[in-house]
């Protein structure tokens, strides 16, 4: 058995993560930097700084990465993580990227793709896994756009996914030997963002006008052009609709 740990334990992934996780055989660790439980596999340790970390992977095989911050610190977060791997001796790390990261000039999504190269220049055992975006994400803007008296989407395609089923991708993943860049993860179906908001309407039974937004700028070029899509990888099976009617 191996011991694994999971970053960001408490977020959207690693709560699913952290749960398949513990239905294997191996004993699981989790870090966060506000921990659910004082247990003692329960590591409080911010990332940006990385103070307690060599500590946190000691006895370590495996870490699923899963902590990030769209506001920024995700570059610190993985130099630190690098650091403490060749220390304590980790035999394979585990990142979730974002489909189109070396596609879409977002600095989020640039910041993603540096991450995904530095850890797999770094020598270590490492698996990167790009998926689409997730449900709850959707479910957010739609519900910050229903606000407004007029509901305004980005007239784009989107490709939402579970992050259950996500979850379910990374332990499987975890529990292999590192692989590089493996094939994209995507939600089963391209829908327009029209639709989905349609759809937050219906199940929350809101009534609002769409308002259909088309921005300038590369950034959502990208978006229109499809580059954050992978039809091709439709492996999710639960749709924006299913995951409102269960989750609401």
């Amino acid at each position: 058995m191996n011991t694994i740990l999971v970053t960001g334990a408490t977020g959207t992934l690693g709560i699913p993560v952290v749960e398949q996780l513990r239905r294997t055989d191996h004993p699981v660790h989790t870090l966060s930097r506000h921990p659910a439980t004082l247990a003692d596999t329960a590591h409080a340790v911010d990332l940006r700084t990385g103070q307690g970390l060599t500590q946190a992977l000691t006895g370590v095989h495996t870490v699923v990465h899963c902590a990030t911050s769209p506001t920024g610190g995700d570059i610190q977060a993985a130099t630190h993580l690098i650091r403490a791997a060749r220390t304590t001796g980790l035999t394979h790390l585990v990142y979730i990227s974002i489909v189109g990261c070396d596609r879409i000039p977002l600095g989020y999504y640039r910041t993603k793709h540096t991450v995904e190269e530095a850890l797999l220049a770094s020598g270590l055992g490492v698996t990167v896994l790009r998926t689409t975006q997730f449900h709850p994400l959707i479910e957010d803007i739609c519900t910050r756009a229903a606000r407004l008296p007029v509901m305004p989407y980005p007239d784009i395609d989107i490709q939402p996914i579970d992050p259950t089923e996500v979850a379910l991708r990374l332990v499987r993943l975890a529990l292999e030997e590192p692989a590089g860049r493996v094939p994209d993860l995507g939600g089963p179906q391209v829908e327009s963002f029209h639709d989905l908001a349609r759809t937050y309407l219906d199940t929350t039974r809101t009534s609002r006008r769409l308002l259909p937004l088309r921005l300038p700028g590369a950034v959502f070029a990208a978006y229109r052009s499809g580059a954050h899509l992978t039809p091709d990888q439709a492996v999710g099976r639960t749709t924006f609709a299913q995951y409102l009617a269960r989750t609401r």
